[in-house]
Formats: structure tokens, C-alpha cells, sequence
């Protein structure tokens, strides 16, 4: 991670930010963005609207300028260089969601990140969400009704852009304090690490589960009949959401699941008694529901599923209860989140190896060199005890 060329920045927000919609305006962002070192970028999504979401916004911030790019109406697979470039650094707040999200839509690769919440956090900042830095560090507060906002809705209003346009304006002179600290408190090798993994975040495919009805809650309380309507309203639910392009919430919430399968109406009139349906769901869906509850009636009752055949065995389990806790009780000495030192997951990985030399410890793949080098010893350690 170099730190050594020290880009002046302009905190100030004045002006309009550049408003980037057609093909030469995007071949001219990509040429300006190519010159620089260090770019700052964020990215909008539309989770709460969709049921396939999408990016529907990309912010970038140079020293000089503010970028707003609309994908919606723009292609912007040009800048796949700008994100395999290793010689450009991207300064995101939190990136892994905008990594799956730029992967999972454009198949974006990426190199040469800084994560300004990850620094945070590894500073051990006791608050690391943005709206809280950049209040503290810059005196500005963001609206935080616009992060329910629907960002794929055309026009946007001019607070929504502004809301936008400060996710990113922010980020490079954030990078510079966060870049002093982390090198006076010799962090900059471990965070580098920690920005590496984040280019490494994988988009999981949405796949529906019929038996992901089981995680409603209250579903297990309900008789094995009534279970089967919740499931069979799961389905229809989900059916309803991909037609109509909403989040399955949105459609019908699931204690409303819960009352339909309580109640069982069997008519339009009694379901229209049912609380949280709306007249257009019921306008247009009201023979699905009501197939579904009446399939539900008479459905073979479901079954808990019981397979576990991905759980560690007791051994393994015991392994990474004692990692966790050494883990715990050196992020409360270091006065750091237990995920800055080492992740659940990495945890895990090494529980499951249970490796007792070294050699046998650099084999895990999860566990960075630099984590290796400055926990080996200790883990190594815990694991013998264990054995």
C-alpha cells in the first residue's frame, strides 16, 4: 500500500458534481479517472425495491472533482481496467458490498483497495460508520433517510444526488488522516491485508429455498398444518416478488404469513380482513393466495430438516470455541471489534485443519501472511493445548 505520494484534496463541497449518462461522457470520466493515483468510490443499489437488485449509481471523487455515473442508463463495462488497475488506489467505505454488487452485475475484477471502515476499525475508532467519521472529522452530517432511498427511480432529486455525491467527496481526506494514524501505530502491513481480502469477496447466486420458510419466525410455534400453509405462501410469495420485480417483503411480510395460516380465509372477503395486504397484492393475487392456503390444508405436514452433515464435529467445535476465545480476549486487550484481529471464519478454517506446526498453518489458505507471522505462535499454541 504506498503512502508516500500525498494527494492535496479539497474538502470543501462546492459546485455541481459531474452528471455521467452517455458513452463520451463515460470515455471521458474513464481518461480523467486513468491519471489519477487515488479515487475515491461508492456505489447505490436498489436491495430494497428489487428482487433481483442492481447498481443503480456509482459515485467516483478525485482531489478535484465529483463523479455521478448512471448505469441505468449507461453501459459501463469501460471501466473494468479502471478496477483491475493496480496502479489506481479505490478508496471505498465499506466495500464488500459494492465488490459483489460491481462483481455479481458487471463481473468487475479489482486490486489496490483502501477500506476507510476497515482502517477504522483496525485503528480500534470505538464508532466507524460514516455518517459518525465524517460528523466528527469534517463537521457534516448525512441525511440517513436516503439510505432506504430508491436509487433506481429516474429523476433523482437534487438531495439524493447530494446524498450521494458526500459518500464519496470525503473519502480521500478520511484516507489521509486514517493513512498518518495507521502508520504511527505501525498498522499499515495488517490493514493491506485486510483491504486484499476485500478484492477477494465472491457474489453468492440468489437461489430460493422452499424450506427457508422454517427461519420465519414464529413459524415453528404453528401446528404441522398451519406450517404447511406458511410454506406453500412462502412459494406463491415468491413467485409474486420475481413477476413483479420486489423484494419478497414487500410483497407480504412474514407475520403476515404467520396470520394467514392462523386464519386460513377462504374467501377474497375474508382475506381482505387479513391485516398487511394491500388492495393492488389482493386486486391481482387474490386466487394465488388463496390456492396456496387451501393447498397448504391438505399438503403432507413438512419436516424440520435435521441433515447437518456440514457441521464440524465436537472436536472441531472445541477447537474454535478455545480460538474464539483467545481471539476475544486479545481484541479487548488491543481495544479492537474480535474481527479485526481474525474473522469467525478463518477461525474455523483453522479448527478444521487443526495444524500443529507451521508449515501445517501456512497450508490454510484463509489465514493472511501477515496474520500467520504475528498470530502463529499463539495459535499453534491453543491447538497443541488442545489436543
Amino acid at each position: 500500500m504506498d503512502n508516500k505520494r500525498q494527494v492535496p484534496v479539497n474538502t470543501r463541497l462546492s459546485g455541481q458534481p459531474i452528471w455521467i449518462d452517455t458513452p463520451p461522457r463515460l470515455v471521458q470520466l474513464i481518461k480523467n479517472l486513468s491519471g489519477e493515483p487515488v479515487v475515491a468510490v461508492d456505489t447505490e443499489s436498489d436491495s430494497l425495491y428489487s428482487y433481483f437488485e442492481k447498481v443503480c449509481l456509482i459515485q467516483f471523487s478525485t482531489p478535484r472533482t465529483d463523479y455521478l455515473v448512471d448505469p441505468l442508463n449507461v453501459d459501463i463495462s469501460g471501466l473494468v481496467d479502471f478496477f483491475a488497475n493496480s496502479s489506481i488506489q479505490k478508496v471505498f467505505h465499506a466495500a464488500e458490498y459494492d465488490v459483489l454488487s460491481l462483481k455479481r452485475n458487471y463481473q468487475f475484477t479489482f486490486a489496490n483497495f483502501f477500506d476507510t471502515m476497515l482502517a477504522a476499525k483496525i485503528l480500534g475508532w470505538p464508532r466507524y460508520g460514516l455518517g459518525n467519521i465524517m460528523e466528527k472529522y469534517f463537521g457534516v452530517k448525512l441525511d440517513k433517510r436516503f439510505q432506504r432511498y430508491n436509487w433506481g427511480k429516474r429523476p433523482l432529486s437534487q438531495n439524493a444526488l447530494d446524498y450521494a455525491r458526500l459518500d464519496t467527496h470525503y473519502l480521500l481526506p478520511l484516507r489521509e488522516i486514517q493513512l498518518q494514524k495507521l502508520t504511527a501505530q505501525h498498522r499499515l502491513r495488517e490493514a493491506g491485508e485486510a483491504f486484499e481480502r476485500q478484492t477477494q469477496a465472491e457474489p453468492s447466486p440468489k437461489v430460493f429455498d422452499p424450506d427457508d420458510f422454517w427461519r420465519i419466525k414464529g413459524c415453528k410455534d404453528l401446528s404441522p398444518q398451519q406450517q404447511a400453509i406458511v410454506r406453500e405462501l412462502f412459494i406463491t410469495r415468491d413467485k409474486i416478488a420475481r413477476k413483479i420485480d420486489r423484494p419478497s417483503f414487500k410483497v407480504m411480510n412474514d407475520s403476515t404469513l404467520i396470520r394467514l395460516a392462523e386464519q386460513q380465509p377462504k374467501s377474497g372477503e375474508e382475506l381482505r380482513q387479513i391485516k398487511g395486504l394491500s388492495d393492488k397484492l389482493l386486486s391481482y393475487n387474490t386466487h394465488d393466495i388463496l390456492t396456496a392456503i387451501e393447498k397448504g390444508t391438505t399438503a403432507p405436514t413438512p419436516t424440520y430438516p435435521t441433515n447437518n452433515i456440514h457441521r464440524p464435529d465436537e472436536a472441531t467445535l472445541a477447537r474454535y470455541e478455545a480460538l474464539r476465545q483467545w481471539r476475544n480476549n486479545l481484541a479487548a486487550e488491543r481495544g479492537v471489534e474480535p474481527d479485526v484481529i481474525l474473522g469467525n471464519d478463518i477461525l474455523m478454517d483453522i479448527a478444521r485443519h487443526n495444524p500443529q506446526t507451521r508449515p501445517a498453518l501456512l497450508r490454510v489458505e484463509s489465514l493472511g501472511r501477515w496474520q500467520e507471522e504475528t498470530y502463529g505462535p499463539a495459535l499453534l499454541t491453543v491447538l497443541k493445548q488442545m489436543a
